[in-house]
């Protein structure tokens, strides 16, 4: 379990093809503000369905992508 796990959990309840969510949606939900370590640990992402597709440190927000069943293996 990472420290990121109630993140991925709220990420992979969706249905939407792709969406975005703020920084501060983020610390929201973590109890936390991502930092550097986000980008390592998002590589567990895909086991929830989806990838982070971009991260905009201008205005705060993250997009999260949906991957197709064979690539979140």
């Amino acid at each position: 379990m990472s420290k990121y796990d109630p993140l991925w959990r709220r990420v992979g309840g969706q249905t939407s093809h792709s969406f975005v969510m703020t920084f501060d949606q983020i610390r929201e939900v973590l109890g936390f503000g991502i930092d550097h370590s986000f980008l390592t640990f998002k590589k567990e992402l895909p086991a929830y369905g989806y990838t982070v597709g971009k991260i905009s440190l201008k205005q705060q927000t993250v997009v999260f992508e949906r991957v197709d069943s064979t690539q979140a293996r």
